[in-house]
């Protein structure tokens, strides 16, 4: 299946509809045009590609649960021949909103912090504000391997997920944390066993220099 998924991503169809026959599938990926048009069957049933008929042939199109699995792949590839990705920027630290110490707080969020990073994080973020250019190199964490922290509903709420990535902040040992949903454009959150402002010793306007390693 990965297979004709890279097909169809080479020729075009994770940007647009591209027209093939199952025969031409077929011809392209080594088999018959009956096992070419079997396996678009079950892509589309497993909702990984769009197919609708165009003049006896087919529009074939993928979909971003496909393009998943393929940056899956290629996450795997990328660390076997380049190893564990590496990162660094640069900021200011920031002010926020102020609702990291609620959000920290909630034990559906505390216990899979104690879980899967092996500390219950202070309640409290320290954001830090980044210019564009240093925005656009974060850009490539959506290919790493993060530690995902799930969504929970309590009292009423839902509470969204989160992924987090280790990393130093000024070499001090902590966690990147992205939540899936985010009032802040040009600021990341940083969180850690101990307050890292006083950590740090640092305040708004201050430079730091995050170091982030693929886990």
């Amino acid at each position: 299946m990965l297979e004709l998924l890279r097909l169809l991503a080479h020729a075009g169809a994770d940007r647009t509809p591209v027209v093939l026959t199952s025969g031409e599938v077929g011809e392209r990926l080594g088999v018959s045009q009956q096992a070419a048009a079997r396996y678009l069957v079950e892509l589309e049933r497993r909702e990984l590609v769009v197919r609708t008929l165009a003049n006896r042939r087919q529009r074939l199109q993928l979909t971003p649960a496909a393009m998943e699995l393929l940056r899956t792949e290629y996450r795997g590839y990328r660390r076997i021949f380049e190893g564990p990705g590496r990162l660094a920027v640069t900021g200011e630290v920031a002010s926020g909103l102020g609702e990291g110490r609620y959000y920290l707080s909630q034990p559906g969020y505390v216990l899979q912090f104690t879980e899967r990073l092996g500390y219950s994080p202070y309640p409290g973020t320290l954001n830090v504000r980044l210019r564009p250019v240093e925005i656009r190199h974060l850009a490539v964490l959506k290919d790493w391997n993060g530690i995902r922290i799930d969504g929970f509903e309590a009292a009423g709420r839902t509470f969204g997920g989160a992924t987090c990535y280790p990393a130093r902040l000024n070499g001090r040992a902590c966690h990147l944390i992205r939540p899936d949903r985010s009032h802040y454009q040009d600021v990341v959150e940083f969180i850690a066993p101990v307050r890292l402002r006083t950590s740090l010793r640092v305040k708004d306007g201050d430079s730091v220099k995050a170091e982030l390693e693929e886990r």
